[in-house]
């Protein structure tokens, strides 16, 4: 690995584990360049920091594209082999001077021809990116961005290259393998797909719907209009981790049945009508599928405490609704998984009881695939396809009444809504409040020091909370967590999404702060 770019990721607070991998490649010479607004520990440690603006993601990056065509550090092998849409690719960069990328972004031009150079020029070269590019109103085209950069550098299809995408929470790439996306059958089959449709009605002996369903989103948003009667909720508790908290409320009031399934009492329990215990994962058997397609096994260390796995809940609520479900052990549901799953063809209990496999594994000789599209791409012709795109913004802006840009995340100590890790004594030591943090600048404007209490609003509400001062924020923007119920930070956050993913805008709304 010679150069790594680490776009609108923390994993040093959000995946300590990466970060050790990452460090570790450091130590051994790499280079590391990191686009985040947030001067965390690896901007810090940076060779290149691109500080920009929240919501500028795609005009740096057609940035950074320009200067790479206009000084000949493109991969023209790759791109004339393995692409097409170059051309409009190219007219499209052609617009983003760096004049214009300066004042979009807030990005100094030495940065980004340094950024441009060291990418376009390394033998190897990954990039990481997180939340900070997909929890954007532009997030799904934010992602799409950072694809053409490493087409037009070559930097995929090798091992030590490519992109990979830090999920939020654990298993995330495995849940999305298998079926909850609203437009797919499990492995990315989609459901308008007749043969696709067809393969799981006979397996399953029920009729399926051409029509793609509802995100997570939409769902609530069916909920405030009367439209859904009933919800389950399994291990999410979006009454605290949703944005715009006031309208998730609404939702879970409106509907007429709620049932929520979680380890702990959480925000959204309080609105249930019926709780189900959950199991941790110490108390379930299963599979968890990493950030490189890795399946691996887990192996229950006590027996549910509630005497119940999810899966036989499903399973027994499913039967008792007139559909049976009936499995001895989860290993029969990888089964049934790898019988309608290409991807997942070759993989069973027994093959990955010492080491996981990745996916694709079609079939039960294959030895699962370390490095993808190393000849061709997952689209008709095999070839990758460029796509043009243009800076937008952000979907909620600072302006005079609102000057401030909030950006959430999370630190190292707490995980997600905090409903396990608040419970831990040692951890409330370290990390038992909720801090916004305001750049040196902001806070002589504001008159406020470390430890005052502020009051943050945003246009749906406001929360009181002590101030931080760190130049770890820069000028303009402010940083709050969502990991504390007695400070509801998504009360603040807007309801802009991705109009293609519906993924919330969590990285840019307009906030003001009062010292209290």
């Amino acid at each position: 690995m010679d150069v790594l770019f680490l776009f609108g990721s923390n994993p040093t607070e959000a995946h300590p584990i990466i970060s050790l991998r990452i460090k570790e490649a450091l130590r051994k010479g790499a280079k590391l360049v990191v686009g985040d607004p947030r001067k965390t520990w690896m901007a810090k440690h940076a060779d290149v920091w691109l500080n920009l603006k929240p919501g500028s993601n795609i005009a740096l990056i057609n940035g950074l594209i320009r200067v790479i065509l206009e000084n000949g550090w493109e991969n023209r092998d790759f791109i004339s082999r393995r692409t097409e849409g170059f051309e409009e690719l190219k007219a499209k960069g052609w617009e983003y001077d760096l004049e214009r990328v300066e004042i979009l972004t807030g990005v100094a031009r030495e940065r980004i021809i340094e950024a441009a150079r060291l990418y376009s020029h390394a033998g190897n070269a990954m990039i990481v990116y997180g939340l900070g590019v997909v929890e954007h109103s532009t997030g799904t085209e934010n992602a799409m961005a950072i694809a053409n950069l490493a087409l037009v550098c070559g930097q995929i299809g090798r091992p030590s290259t490519g992109i990979m995408a830090l999920r939020g929470q654990n298993n995330v790439q495995g849940a999305s393998d298998l079926g909850p996306l609203p437009a797919t059958l499990p492995g990315y089959q989609p459901v308008a797909d007749g043969k696709a449709r067809e393969k799981f009605e006979k397996a399953w002996n029920v009729r399926i719907s051409p029509k793609a369903g509802l995100k997570s989103v939409e769902m609530l948003d069916e909920c405030s209009k009367g439209n859904f009667k009933g919800l389950f909720i399994l291990g999410e508790d979006p009454a605290q981790t949703d944005p715009d908290l006031h309208h998730i409320w609404k939702a879970l009031d409106s509907v007429e049945f709620l049932v929520v399934q979680d380890i702990f009492l959480t925000e959204t329990t309080r609105f249930a009508d019926v709780i189900l215990p959950g199991a941790s994962f110490a108390e379930k058997d299963g599979t968890f599928t990493n950030g490189e397609r890795r399946v691996q096994r887990v192996r229950k260390a006590v027996e549910p405490l509630a005497g119940m796995a999810e899966w036989q809940v499903i399973s027994r609520l499913s039967t008792l609704m007139g559909y049976p479900m009936q499995y001895n052990h989860p290993s029969e549901i990888m089964d049934e998984i790898a019988s309608l799953v290409p991807i997942y063809g070759g993989i069973s209990y027994a093959r990955i009881e010492k080491e996981g496999i990745q996916w694709p594994c079609p079939t039960k000789d294959h030895p699962g695939t370390t490095t993808l599209y190393t000849d061709l791409f997952s689209r008709p012709g095999g070839l990758a396809k460029f796509v043009a795109l243009d800076h937008q913004g952000s979907g909620e802006v600072p302006d005079e009444h609102y000057p401030l840009v909030l950006i959430t995340g999370r630190i190292r100590e707490h995980y997600n809504n905090g409903s396990m890790t608040r419970r831990s004594s040692g951890i409330a030591e370290i990390a038992p409040e909720e801090l916004i943090e305001i750049s040196p600048e902001d806070a002589e404007t504001l008159n406020v020091t470390s430890g005052d209490l502020v009051k943050v609003s945003s246009r749906r509400g406001e929360v009181s909370v002590k101030a931080k001062v760190t130049n770890r924020s820069q000028a303009g923007n402010v940083f709050m967590t969502f990991h504390h119920r007695n400070v509801l930070t998504n009360i603040l956050t807007s309801g802009h999404r991705d109009p293609l993913a519906g993924t919330p805008e969590y990285k840019a709304c307009a906030v003001r702060i009062e010292k209290l």
